[in-house]
């Protein structure tokens, strides 16, 4: 499909593009927002999937079918349409802005010169992305610091996903791989793994979730040493713990890190000895700046201690501990 034409900016707004997430796909996970946004669609426009999820909701309208790769084409059919005066729903599921049409439908709008004055609206229309619903499923995973990472190569060349892996596993953040494995694509989550065990204990918990919240969704808890003896395929999620992430009673939890702080088991807010509620730990910032330079060891050595790079430890050795204010809100 050609590219197209460029926008001409217009005082009054004649058509519109709703970029939808459906979320996980089953009507009684999709926001009110999406509902109304596709009622109110003259157009609709997805991946044939998709539309088959919402096939209810889009009787009457006219109905434009592209297969997964022709993302720049929905995009392209969504803009024609709209500069026609239609009202378009383009759909994702999960997420728009998460591995959705958000980002393929702005480049379109930007390379014809659309900006947000232009004739045609353009609305974003959140929905929960597959690692909130298969989280959602699974137990609590996603308490702490985590990162989504693809694996599909199509568009991005292996090395850059095969850093950003080792970079998150490293660093010790759970992480939700998407589009772990296709048909085509099977040594990629192989690939994952090999570098997780790099970094992690083999036992690390890992959820793999397909079909999340659809007639054949499919749980499976199993660890890092295991999960590519799981059944994976394009419809799946897979969710890979930290090193204090656990799984009792069927679910995986990450802890959020209050026994640092406080002595659960006599009660949240009995402090351990030195710490404080409502500031920052001990090793947090201040401290942790405090003790490195009380500590009289070279760069070099407390670089090798806290995994961190030796410059940015000599610039904190060389650095003020700055005053620790009042925290200003609850702990979340």
């Amino acid at each position: 499909m050609n590219a197209p034409e460029h926008i001409a900016p217009a005082g009054v707004k004649t058509g519109k593009i709703m970029l939808v997430g459906l979320g996980p796909g089953s009507n009684e996970h999709l926001t009110a927002r999406a509902r109304a946004a596709i009622a109110e669609a003259d157009t609709i426009i997805g991946y044939v999937t998709y539309i088959r999820l919402v096939a209810d909701l889009v009787e009457g309208k006219e109905v434009i079918k592209k297969s997964m790769t022709e993302e720049l084409d929905r995009a392209i059919e969504a803009l024609e349409r709209a500069r026609q005066g239609k009202k378009v729903a383009l759909i994702s599921s999960g997420d728009a802005g998460v591995y959705g049409m958000a980002g393929p439908t702005f480049e379109v709008l930007f390379q014809a010169g659309w900006t947000p004055d232009s004739e045609i609206e353009v609305e974003i229309v959140p929905g929960a992305s597959a690692l909130n619903t298969c989280a959602a499923l699974v137990g609590a995973p996603l308490t702490h610091d985590f990162c989504a990472i693809s694996l599909s190569d199509l568009l991005t060349p292996w090395p850059t996903i095969a850093r950003r892996l080792d970079a998150v596993a490293y660093a010790d953040f759970v992480v939700a791989l998407y589009n772990p494995k296709s048909g085509r694509r099977t040594q990629q989550i192989v690939e994952a793994q090999r570098i997780f065990l790099r970094h992690r204990d083999p036992k690390t918990p890992v959820a793999i979730v397909k079909s999340g919240y659809r007639p054949k969704q499919r749980i499976e808890l199993t660890t890092l040493d295991k999960m590519t003896e799981a059944d994976i395929g394009m419809l799946s999620t897979v969710l890979i713990g930290n090193s204090n992430t656990f799984i009792q009673h069927g679910l995986m939890v990450t802890p959020r890190g209050y026994a640092n702080k406080y002595a659960v088991e006599e009660g949240e807010r009995n402090t351990k000895d030195g710490e404080q509620a409502g500031r920052s730990l001990s090793s947090g910032l201040n401290g942790w700046m405090a003790a490195i330079q009380a500590s009289g060891k070279r760069a070099a050595e407390l670089a090798a201690e806290y995994r961190l790079p030796e410059d940015y430890i000599a610039a904190v050795l060389q650095a003020e501990v700055p005053p620790e204010g009042e925290e200003a809100d609850i702990e979340s």
